[in-house]
């Protein structure tokens, strides 16, 4: 079994990863997908979640919404909707869409507007603490 899988990840606005690393952890939609050297193919969806990878020793973080994973046996590659790095998260403007989206999810309850854009932004605003907190 190889010792490391090459992680590429991208946005339709940009490349955000592109390195050998040696663990990789990602949000599918319907669960965590855990991805070492030599894993199965498999070709998925994305969920909104914080992808998490160790390379190098180190383990980086980045917020991860929607989208596609291509896993081979060398390679992972994740085409998301919309991704950031950890460190380029601003917590205090996550932490103030987060409470706009949950004040937009209760409106909704009560009002009958799209429940499941409420929901996508109030998963969307988690996530990207969720990340930061973990930089």
């Amino acid at each position: 079994m190889p010792g490391l899988i090459q992680l590429e990840v991208v946005t339709p606005e940009r490349r955000l990863v592109r390195e050998d690393v040696e663990f990789v952890e990602a949000p599918g939609k319907d669960g965590c997908l855990g991805i070492l050297p030599g894993h199965a193919a498999l070709v998925g969806q994305l969920g909104t979640g914080f992808l998490s990878y160790t390379a190098g020793g180190s383990r980086r973080y980045l917020s991860i919404s929607c989208g596609f994973i291509e896993v081979l046996e060398d390679h992972v590659r994740i085409l998301a909707d919309v991704a950031e790095r950890a460190e380029e998260i601003d917590v205090a403007r996550a932490q103030a869409a987060l409470k706009r989206a949950q004040e937009n999810l209760a409106k909704t309850a009560t009002s009958g507007e799209d429940l499941a854009t409420a929901t996508a932004a109030q998963e969307r605003a988690t996530a990207r603490i969720a990340a930061a907190e973990r930089k």
